[in-house]
């Protein structure tokens, strides 16, 4: 779906569908030089991170296996809550892996920094963080992330598996929510 097909939802357009694949193969050139000679496990955040997932995954020129948890802390709120609930786990053990976390969106950071932490305890050789957006005035925690596509003002996003009570993921780029949708 195109962002303007949903025109009167958004205030404007903030990332071109253009932009997001040529900022995906740039991440991905950067991925592959840090994890040359690995094979690092991709953990997808569910359910935003699935485009961004699919999109790296795919313009990887290395192997990489993959997995998905799913942790929540936003409801249908526009704003993180801070109190983390896991909703899916990870099938695959962690001991000496290669942890390459791929989230979509990262907000206050307080998910985030849970989310590493709860996956260094499981006795990962190293873990490291791939999002596609950063609000870095949202932050509320400083959370390290080795590859980070946009910073993006603190602003509600939606599009390319980002959503608002479950509608908008499948939007190409990324637009800003119009206040009329969730007020």
């Amino acid at each position: 779906m195109e962002l303007a097909d949903v025109r009167d939802d958004l205030d404007r357009e903030l990332i071109s569908e253009r932009e997001i694949v040529d900022k995906i193969a740039e991440l991905c050139r950067a991925i592959e030089r840090d994890y040359e000679g690995r094979r690092p496990l991709l953990v997808g955040v569910l359910k935003g991170a699935v485009m961004v997932m699919a999109d790296l995954a795919r313009e990887l020129k290395l192997h990489v296996d993959m997995d998905w948890m799913a942790v929540s802390s936003y409801g249908k709120s526009t704003q993180s809550s801070g109190v983390v609930r896991i909703l899916k786990d990870l099938d695959s053990d962690l001991a000496g892996r290669d942890v390459l976390i791929v989230e979509d969106i990262i907000d206050s950071g307080l998910t985030l920094s849970w989310l590493l932490g709860n996956l260094q305890s499981r006795g990962a050789a190293s873990v490291k963080v791939c999002a596609l957006l950063r609000k870095p005035d949202a932050a509320k925690v400083d959370v390290p992330v080795e590859y980070v596509g946009f910073d993006i003002p603190n602003e509600f996003v939606v599009g390319y598996g980002l959503d608002y009570a479950e509608r908008y993921r499948n939007l190409r780029g990324i637009g800003v929510l119009a206040p009329h949708v969730y007020s």
